[in-house]
């Protein structure tokens, strides 16, 4: 081969190389945009006006508790769209009743009318589409209206455990559901709130954020399901992720009392809250009124986990403020 046909061959290999680059360079996408089209979302975006066409709905279900050694009840009402978004997952609110109370309450016309404000904030895009659950919190002595419900494993039932853990367990089988801490809330009512407390705290790794209306934070079976005493015990990870909302009726003397000293502690230990005084006192027309406020923490701090597993999904640091790939 002479000098003058291996230029020529060094040159066309030049351009070509030169030509592939530049192919990629003006057809691949950024990675970012590559990856901000294939991260899928978590949470379902507002429902379709078709699947807010048809009203809320819920049912009683039943299943065998291994914990309290018996047949127990839940309530569940199924989002918007549930049976037709077949490949789609949802966050997960259990709302506890109070004293004397059942699976019903947070459901029925004269107490909670629940679904009533879910429908609401759905249509206003303040709480994704999720999956409510209301437990039976009563332990083995019943309902009754001499006495509150525990919501303790003590010696009338493994309450916390059977609601904390095994109904979790119970909906994660039977629904599709989001397994993260981060999509699933606890909150209730009066000793719902304090029960709601109770066994998030004892089971945080199945829920992160914890919501109480008329609620009280000692109890007397000791220190240890006291969440005003317990929640000092938990570790620093697990005060980082929670997310903590309160709210009590300005009439509710008692009450408000146990939310502030709360609120202190938890603001002591730099876990994020949010407590709230509104007119009224300990009434299902007070429970009914600001069910929307607790919720719309909820699903704040849903769409907050969303944008914070995306950064992650993403490779985002946060702390430098760029990308890391």
């Amino acid at each position: 081969m002479n000098y003058k046909k291996s230029k020529i061959i060094l040159l066309v290999s030049v351009l070509t190389l030169v030509g592939c680059n530049y192919s990629q360079s003006v057809t691949a996408k950024p990675p970012h945009q590559q990856d901000l089209q294939t991260t899928p979302s978590l949470i379902s975006t507002q429902p379709n006006t078709s699947d807010l066409a048809t009203p809320l709905t819920y049912k009683i279900e039943t299943y065998n508790s291994q914990v309290m050694g018996a047949s127990r009840t839940y309530g569940v009402s199924l989002p918007p769209g549930y049976k037709q978004n077949l490949k789609q997952s949802y966050p997960v609110i259990f709302l506890l009743h109070g004293g004397h109370g059942y699976p019903t309450d947070w459901f029925i016309q004269n107490k909670g009318q629940a679904l009533k404000t879910v429908e609401q904030l759905y249509t206003t895009g303040k709480l994704p589409p999720s999956i409510i659950i209301t437990p039976d919190g009563n332990d083995k002595r019943g309902s009754s209206p001499y006495w509150d419900p525990q919501y303790i494993d003590g010696p009338n039932g493994k309450v916390s455990t059977a609601v904390g853990d095994e109904l979790v367990k119970v909906v994660q089988s039977r629904y599709r559901t989001l397994t993260n801490p981060d999509f699933w809330a606890i909150g209730g009512l009066s000793s719902g709130g304090w029960g709601a407390m109770n066994v998030g705290l004892h089971n945080l790794d199945h829920f992160s954020i914890l919501f109480s209306h008329s609620g009280y934070f000692q109890d007397k079976s000791g220190p240890k399901n006291s969440p005003i005493t317990y929640i000092k015990t938990i570790s620093t990870p697990a005060k980082k992720r929670l997310r903590i909302y309160l709210d009590s009726g300005k009439s509710d003397i008692e009450e408000i009392g146990e939310a502030k000293g709360f609120t202190e502690v938890l603001n002591n230990l730099k876990i994020y809250n949010s407590f709230r005084q509104f007119p009224g006192s300990h009434t299902w027309q007070y429970w009914r009124e600001h069910l929307a406020d607790s919720l719309t923490f909820v699903g704040k701090q849903f769409r907050a986990s969303e944008i914070a597993h995306r950064d992650e999904t993403l490779g985002f640091n946060r702390d430098k403020n760029t990308r890391s790939y």
